[in-house]
């Protein structure tokens, strides 16, 4: 049963969803579920083939641990911001991706029910997508050195890899991006690995293709967003496979899927605002990791579940952070 909270962005929050649809998973942010085709329908019609709705919670995660309390309106902005990205790949040229719909009236109504998540719950953070085979590597792309590269070129003078000039300041422009696969982790931390390592598990061609399709995504979309005022200082992306009538990929290019260049899954710097050699002041939700590691470096908390709640000042500050941002990239 989803969990209600009064929201001014949405009207109230959903925590989880519940919904009477086979293949029901939930992950730290999305809850994903399957949306049978319809066999009646002819031959070679897209209706036959099965789809995937992914629906944007309002829970945030932290260090791999999904925190208790929800962040009223939150999957709303990510859907709004990821969809405004797949349609602008796509517009591009770049890349194919998953996304369908965003139209709650595709959900048939037989997915609803007592105790279920309501149509109404659903608008505006669903999205249908394209049913795929997930390659299971996180694509990263770092353009700036921060985070846990900033950590690895500290000890080593790379990351994952990559060596990387030295006397680089935290937060320095990189001489040009880079791109950092890691394993996606059902549970716990995704771990970064060497290109080499990720193209053994893959394959070196499917990972050549995906390296290069990463950075010119990266570039493009980094570009556009300077243009904007926002540095995308890294992001992930994951790619799939789309599936065939008989649940095998059906053969062709990986299209972009889950979401893209959210406050979620990259590093959104105020422009006007950026100097290396510190840490920068964020569009994402760099400002609730803040807070928990004041926690950790007090004692309070471990980085292991169970989580600590938010208080209202950091979800809202977090909130604002992200309207702003999306404000600025997609109006």
């Amino acid at each position: 049963m989803s969990h209600t909270v009064t929201s001014s962005d949405s009207g109230s929050a959903v925590f989880r969803t519940t919904l009477h649809l086979p293949g029901a998973r939930s992950g730290k942010v999305r809850d994903t579920f399957t949306l049978p085709g319809d066999p009646g329908a002819a031959r070679g019609d897209p209706a036959r083939l099965d789809r995937m709705l992914m629906v944007a919670s309002d829970r945030i995660s932290a260090f791999d641990v999904v925190l208790p309390c929800a962040m009223p309106g939150k999957g709303v902005l990510l859907t709004r911001i990821a969809s405004f990205w797949l349609k602008w790949i796509e517009g591009q040229g770049i890349c194919r991706t998953h996304l369908l719909s965003t139209d709650p009236a595709g959900v048939p109504g037989s997915a609803f029910g007592a105790g279920t998540t309501t149509r109404g719950e659903l608008a505006g953070r669903m999205t249908i997508g394209r049913l795929c085979r997930v390659v299971p590597i996180e694509c990263v792309v770092r353009g700036y050195l921060e985070g846990s590269g900033w950590k690895d070129y500290q000890k080593t003078g790379e990351v994952c890899g990559v060596r990387l000039p030295k006397g680089l300041r935290q937060c320095e422009r990189l001489p040009e991006p880079i791109f950092t696969p890691a394993t996606k982790a059902v549970e716990g931390h995704d771990e970064n690995i060497s290109f080499e390592r990720a193209a053994a598990e893959t394959g070196a061609e499917l990972m050549g293709w995906l390296r290069d399709k990463s950075l010119e995504i990266y570039n493009k979309a980094a570009a556009y967003a300077l243009g904007r005022g926002i540095i995308i200082a890294d992001t992930k992306f994951e790619f799939g496979l789309p599936l065939g009538e008989d649940g095998e990929p059906v053969g062709g290019e990986p299209i972009l899927i889950d979401e893209a260049l959210t406050p979620d899954s990259s590093r959104f710097w105020p422009a006007d605002k950026y100097e290396p050699g510190r840490s920068q002041a964020s569009f994402d939700k760099q400002f609730v990791r803040e807070y928990l590691e004041g926690l950790v470096s007090r004692g309070i908390w471990d980085k292991t579940a169970p989580g600590p709640d938010l208080p209202a000042s950091v979800i809202e500050g977090t909130l604002a952070r992200y309207r702003e941002a999306i404000g600025k990239l997609a109006g």
